[in-house]
């Protein structure tokens, strides 16, 4: 069966988000150094971003580097991020190629001052791609979003520019890193592992999950296609019956 050909284009997500686990275990099982693995996981990425616009998924979130990553290695950390800058400047074509929009969430004043500059030219560049947008969450922990969420509303509230009485899921959810941009329809996890690991907390609240066995630089379009396909088999009630629907 052709996957690609069996996916339903008027029942698409809009919004993918992915872990991408297994780039160091992949590359030990190789024989290799971890950052072996991380270098062929770009690969895995671009194959990924272009299936994403081959199929026509307007939105894209990656697990780049958690906040927790930061507790690894210090010279498998200082490979990532020179890996990350040479990435930005020579996608930066690929992406005005297929008009997608890079942005990036979490702590990024925690990036090297280097990467914080290649990262905001590449942004800055692509503003006006409108055919996907491709999210960095980089040095993201979920914990800490929803922590500086709470900040900036009590802050308001404190300044008397937002009363309490009005904080809402909506008011919430526009002081999170992800605002502008739609919650999940489905998250893909690699690996075999079957966790969320401090990833868009609120945001999955009712995302479809789906894991693959794959380490992340074996993982090809094909298997997001797949992950598509079985995403239009299961029925979203968020909470509803299925007669409700």
């Amino acid at each position: 069966m052709n996957i690609k050909e069996s996916i339903d284009r008027t029942k698409l997500p809009q919004h993918i988000a992915i872990i991408m686990d297994g780039n160091g275990r992949w590359a030990k099982g190789l024989g290799k150094m971890r950052v072996f693995g991380h270098k062929n996981g770009v690969s895995a990425v671009r194959e990924v971003l272009e299936g994403a616009i081959e199929i026509g998924i307007p939105y894209l979130t990656l697990y780049a580097f958690s906040s927790e990553n930061w507790n690894r290695p210090k010279l498998e950390v200082k490979a990532l991020m020179e890996l990350l800058i040479s990435s930005l400047h020579k996608e930066l074509p690929t992406f005005q190629k297929n008009g997608v929009k890079l942005k990036a969430i979490g702590q990024l004043d925690h990036l090297p001052i280097k990467i914080q500059k290649t990262l905001s030219e590449t942004i800055e560049a692509t503003k006006n791609n409108t055919k996907c947008t491709l999210t960095l969450a980089l040095s993201y922990g979920s914990r800490s979003e929803i922590i500086d969420a709470t900040k900036n509303i009590a802050t308001k509230v404190a300044e008397g520019t937002l009363k309490i009485e009005d904080i809402t899921e909506d008011i919430f959810a526009q002081n999170l890193y992800t605002t502008g941009t739609p919650d999940p329809d489905l998250m893909i996890r690699t690996s075999g592992e079957q966790r969320i690991s401090n990833y868009l907390l609120w945001q999955l609240a009712y995302t479809e999950l789906w894991f693959s066995s794959k380490m992340w630089p074996e993982f090809d379009r094909n298997d997001l296609f797949q992950a598509i396909y079985d995403y239009q088999s299961r029925e979203r009630r968020f909470g509803k019956t299925s007669e409700q629907l």
